[in-house]
């Protein structure tokens, strides 16, 4: 059986998608996906689709469903490398991939990924107790 193959880069799992998505790939697609969250503890996944010519409305549905499963094992799902044909198509459904960010390239999409996580950690503070009055 065909599998699409998940590389871990850091703490960012990083999916390339060359081959056009049947819908038994796109589903194991987002089984092995979601697992692979869970078994690394991955903060980002990144979905390289810039291979891809076409996306159906069940594709549409699998992406979405990749980020909000992700979103609840802790982790931001960026798509990057979409078509413009794609994207048209995607509007055009009415499907809105809730929690999915995009970005064009792969690089921007790993520095998107990035300051997600930053964002999300938020600032840390120095002082062990946090409630300290320096004033006299």
């Amino acid at each position: 059986m065909e599998k699409i193959p998940i590389l871990k880069m850091g703490s960012f799992l990083l999916v390339t998608i060359q081959v056009d998505l049947y819908d038994q790939l796109a589903e194991n697609l987002e089984s092995d996906l979601i697992n692979m969250v869970k078994k690394t503890g991955a903060k980002g996944v990144l979905i390289d689709v810039s291979s891809v010519s076409i996306i159906d409305s069940f594709m549409g549905r699998i992406l979405g469903n990749i980020a909000t499963m992700s979103r609840i094992m802790d982790a931001s799902t960026v798509v990057v490398g979409m078509q413009p044909a794609v994207a048209i198509t995607l509007v055009e459904l009415g499907l809105p991939l809730k929690g999915v960010y995009t970005a064009l390239n792969v690089e921007k999409g790993m520095d998107l990924l990035r300051s997600k996580i930053l964002q999300e950690e938020g600032p840390q503070d120095d002082d062990d107790d946090g409630d300290e009055d320096h004033t006299e």
